[in-house]
């Protein structure tokens, strides 16, 4: 059943920690992953796979070797029968081996730096036919983006790697062969292999979340009018962790904007003002006024509780509820725009998706989807009004986890301080938010579900009321 009615309430948001320990991800998961790849690819006909990444488009390759390309670009190679082969440039070469991946290094040059050494590799086709491509293979080619049918003129063959690579490919597979985007055996959210994780994977998701949404929390509780944006950025005590996005921080105009990074123009009292972070596996963010009532709005908009933040609220609430194992994409979908659907509050992308190494790597959440949410399923609350008027926007996104009791028993058996945060989460959310979570629905963020409209009211939030 839908929430009957919200407020805006005094809200004493619990101190819910950071970790102390840092969860990693074992060679022999990543050995597994790999092997999962080659079972799909022999039902799909795919002989040999060639998996793209570099410094923005890094999550498939980590994902199967544990690399993670920082300044270039890289190609692992994964046929049967064969140990896989990593293809880095110069300054890749030392962090590889310090990964230490199920892979062996092959230096590529090309992939380096412009004006850097080029004298010790052959070329991209001698390099690619050692590793095993050869004439009459289907290749399958991973970036970072399947193709699917809304993406009109674009079919199985259209590939996002660069044409150079992509280039050599098609023609070591020749005019027998052929080579095909196999992007979505990993990303699909139905059944692509990322879209479940191990309880590891999902560990070092709720570990980055942590940080990630402390950083926000600093922000909303210690910002001021008169501080730069860059000033107030500072406050996020972003420690190092890779960034899955640009730290983003703006007031005022740019504010509506959304992504632009901070700069030194200065935050505002009764303006708008916006922050997000993220990292690998996890991002949050929060919208709203650096004032301390409607009363230091604009008179056209000091109905901005009742007008927007209230029934946007609501709405997440009604994600919140309804999101548990089996639940279609489309219910959710459906749970979001039964609220806020209408013109004015501006929701046109997905109300929730995936989360993993990238910020947004796929989403179930779309009208009329079947596609069940199943345990081991990261989910990021990302649910986004963009008005286009003087009411701006207010935003929660926060990242979830959904996991049967198996995978809770050996979250909590196995990382004692993230399930003591999760559990803490999950309490303040019951009871103090009144949100009725299923067990299976494990809160991943220091803001948990916190949506404060004033960022200078430090202590008051929404709440469900009525129960």
């Amino acid at each position: 059943m839908p929430v009957a009615s919200v407020a805006l309430e005094h809200v004493a948001l619990p101190e819910f920690g950071e970790p102390t320990v840092q969860p990693s991800l074992p060679r022999g998961l990543f050995e597994r992953r790999i092997e999962a790849l080659l079972a799909l690819g022999r039902r799909a006909g795919i002989d040999a796979f060639a998996i793209y990444g570099d410094r923005e488009h890094a999550a498939n390759v980590a994902f199967l070797s544990g690399y993670d390309p920082r300044f270039e670009e890289t190609l692992l190679i994964i046929l049967p029968g064969r140990a896989p082969r990593l293809l880095i440039g110069n300054e890749g070469w030392s962090y590889a081996e310090q990964i230490d991946g199920p892979y062996e290094r092959v230096l590529y040059q090309t992939f380096s730096l412009p004006a850097q050494p080029r004298d010790k590799s052959p070329a991209l086709s001698d390099i690619l036919a050692d590793c095993g491509l050869k004439s009459g293979q289907t290749i399958g080619a991973i970036g970072w983006k399947p193709f699917g049918a809304g993406d009109h003129g674009f079919g199985r063959t259209a590939l996002d790697l660069p044409s150079f690579v992509a280039d050599t490919l098609r023609l070591l597979a020749g005019s027998s062969g052929k080579v095909v985007n196999a992007a979505d055996l990993l990303m699909n959210p139905g059944d692509g292999l990322r879209t479940i994780n191990t309880v590891d994977q999902l560990a070092l998701f709720e570990f980055a979340a942590t940080f990630t949404s402390q950083g926000v929390r600093n922000v909303v509780e210690n910002v001021r009018p008169g501080m730069t944006e860059l000033q107030a950025a500072r406050l996020i005590r972003m420690n190092g962790l890779p960034q899955s996005a640009h730290p983003m921080l703006t007031g005022g105009k740019r504010a509506f904007y959304g992504l632009p990074s901070p700069s030194l123009d200065v935050l505002k009292r009764g303006e708008p003002i916006t922050c997000a972070y993220g990292v690998h596996g996890a991002l949050n963010c929060r919208a709203g006024f650096l004032a301390e009532s409607a009363a230091e709005l604009p008179e056209p908009i000091r109905d901005y509780v009742d007008r927007l933040v209230a029934p946007y609220f609501a709405a997440v609430a009604d994600w919140y509820e309804a999101i548990g194992l089996g639940v279609p994409g489309g219910t959710l979908w459906k749970a979001v725009h039964d609220r806020i659907g209408e013109p004015f509050f501006g929701v046109g992308l997905n109300p929730g998706h995936l989360i993993h190494i990238d910020e947004w790597m796929h989403s179930p959440v779309f009208s009329g989807s079947q596609i069940p949410m199943r345990s081991g399923m990261a989910m990021q609350v990302d649910v986004i009004p963009a008005t286009g008027t003087p009411y701006f926007t207010t935003n929660i996104e926060d990242g979830i986890a959904l996991a049967d009791e198996a995978l809770r028993e050996e979250l909590a058996t196995r990382y004692p301080e993230a399930w003591t945060r999760i559990q803490a989460r999950r309490a303040f959310m019951t009871d103090t938010l009144h949100i009725r979570l299923k067990p299976e629905v494990l809160p991943f963020s220091n803001l948990a579900g916190f949506l404060p409209p004033f960022w200078l009211a430090r202590d008051k939030g929404m709440v469900v009321t009525g129960r």
